[in-house]
């Protein structure tokens, strides 16, 4: 069964009432701050109905799972209800996990409750036999991340939770210094909460208190490229490198997105739709309105550039021309996110050097 991070709350409580907990949580996301929450939660209201051992298993590739066979059945001296917490920390288990997790769910009993903690999964994953049988078997806890339209209403709600009456202007400045960093947001916020007067807080005080706390990844690069923000795409490319990130790390994210986007335009002269030649293409129908917003923006020659270009730069960071990787990229991303940098007179003068 699967439940979103909101319906979480309720979930437990009326766990509590009726003191029947499921046998299994997963919780999967990118999003640091919400899975400690919904993990925290779980772990919560798993003691108060009497687990009080916790066990963890930090899960790789080598790793032993006679581990967990032999805790699940140990008997402890002092008590007999314990958490069993499994982190499989790159979402996926392999073959060896897969099969021990399958063959846990078939051997469940009430003194255990497994608790698996991943990272956001793939498409493979979640059409996997263990993860189908893991949500059959218990509940899916799935963590998206805040997007920056929600962000302004997700830290003014836990503002008010921490009883501070802050400005639309004051949240909004909080929201462009952090940028989607949720754990870096609630360390501002409960700053505030120590250092406001009278719980109230305005925009001079919200400037003059938080600090610039953006957290720049692959992940939310991309987006803003493929939304055609290239003011913000711009700055998370910088963010990115002084951060240290390898050029091919970013030069990867860019391709990866440019073939998807020129696999749907193929289709597309095809006389297929925007959203079926998508769906070919093997992007995901939440993500489709972005994909659909850059293919409105990008035509098939200008998609064609951009791949030559992201040809040289990649012949640039494998030393085979000389070129300044960090102004070129920036030129990729400035294109590629609507800003019309890149002409075929200028990209065929780079090419040829």
């Amino acid at each position: 069964m699967k439940i979103k991070p909101d319906q979480l709350k309720s979930y437990l409580q009326k766990s509590l009432q009726t003191k029947q907990l499921s046998p299994i949580f997963i919780i999967s996301g990118d999003e640091p701050l919400l899975s400690q929450e919904a993990a925290d939660a779980v772990r919560s209201t798993a003691r108060q109905l009497e687990f009080t051992e916790r066990e963890t298993f930090d899960i790789d590739a080598r790793f032993d799972w006679n581990l967990v066979f032999n805790e699940t059945n140990a008997l402890s001296l002092f008590c007999d209800k314990k958490i069993l917490e499994l982190r499989i920390t790159n979402g996926k288990p392999g073959d060896k996990g897969s099969k021990a997790l399958c063959e846990l769910c078939e051997n469940l009993n009430d003194s255990n409750l497994i608790l698996v903690i991943l990272p956001k999964l793939d498409k493979g994953a979640y059409q996997s036999k263990w993860m189908k049988t893991l949500e059959s078997k218990g509940v899916h806890i799935q963590v998206w991340p805040v997007t920056p339209e929600q962000l302004p209403r997700w830290i003014n709600q836990r503002l008010v939770q921490c009883g501070i009456d802050a400005s639309q202007g004051a949240v909004d400045i909080l929201a462009d210094r952090v940028e989607g960093n949720l754990l870096a947001a609630m360390q501002e916020i409960n700053k505030l909460k120590l250092l406001s007067l009278e719980g109230k807080v305005d925009a001079d005080i919200m400037s003059t208190v938080v600090a610039d706390s953006a957290r720049y990844n692959l992940f939310s690069f991309v987006d803003k490229v493929l939304d055609g923000d290239a003011q913000s795409a711009a700055k998370a490319l910088r963010g990115l490198e002084n951060e240290g990130t390898e050029p091919l790390a970013l030069l990867w994210a860019i391709t990866r997105e440019l073939r998807t986007l020129n696999k749907a335009s193929h289709q597309i002269l095809l006389g297929n739709s925007k959203d079926k030649a998508l769906k070919s293409a093997g992007v995901w129908d939440k993500r489709i309105p972005i994909f659909r917003k850059a293919l409105s923006r990008l035509s098939p020659a200008h998609l064609r550039m951009l791949m030559h270009q992201a040809g040289a730069i990649d012949r640039g960071v494998k030393g085979l021309r000389q070129a300044d990787i960090w102004d070129e990229l920036t030129t990729l991303v400035l294109s590629f996110a609507g800003s019309q940098t890149l002409h075929p007179k200028n990209i065929k003068t780079l090419l040829q050097q």
